[in-house]
């Protein structure tokens, strides 16, 4: 009897540490996955991925024990230009039907001020893996959906090199410079959902 009063006490004891770490998974109608572009060297070219799955494990205790890990459908690409989308999703840019996915794992978790996370982690796109920066403003504290599950929310910027990444077409302009620059803006607004 002594030895399980100790096991109850000790698992009560110990309850709240786990719920330090949660489980939590993009919520697709409430997130956006978006990027812009300098085309003709003169003005942005912005687009989204509208399919994608990810997860994110956040540890408020020790914030380093946190992950990230998506997955983005790349001919899912949008920039309302069907045309657009067709050659972006050919062998000039993300060549879709050899390397249908792009995947973010994260490597490192840190904290970068009050309400802000770095997080570093492994890029890969049509086979060529970089490490990439995500600055994170958040994750907001939890709270409870009208629908009676838990959330949080995040917004991440990182900036990459499609060259990096064998993203390489282009074509030169005249009076100098290229058609779509090699610099990259990624941009992310998600609502996450307690597993």
């Amino acid at each position: 009897m002594k030895r399980l009063l100790v096991f109850i006490l000790s698992a009560a004891l110990l309850a709240p540490l786990n719920v330090l770490a949660a489980t939590y998974a993009l919520d697709p109608a409430h997130t956006k996955i978006g990027f812009k572009v300098k085309h003709l060297m003169i003005t942005n070219v912005s687009g989204v991925f509208e399919k994608f799955t990810g997860t994110v494990v956040i540890d408020e205790k020790d914030i380093s024990k946190s992950k990230v890990d998506v997955n983005i459908e790349l001919a899912s690409i949008n920039t309302n230009i069907s045309k657009r989308d067709d050659h972006l999703r050919s062998a000039d840019f993300f060549d879709v039907a050899k390397y249908p996915a792009m995947t973010f794992v994260s490597t490192r978790v840190e904290r970068a001020g009050a309400d802000k996370l770095k997080v570093t982690g492994d890029l890969t796109i049509k086979g060529v893996t970089r490490s990439v920066v995500l600055n994170v403003d958040g994750p907001t504290g939890e709270i409870k959906a009208p629908q009676g599950d838990l959330r949080r929310g995040a917004s991440a910027s990182a900036a990459i090199n499609r060259q990096d990444f064998g993203v390489s077409w282009n074509k030169n302009l005249d009076g100098g410079g290229f058609v779509v620059a090699d610099d990259v803006y990624i941009s992310i607004d998600t609502e996450m959902a307690r597993k």
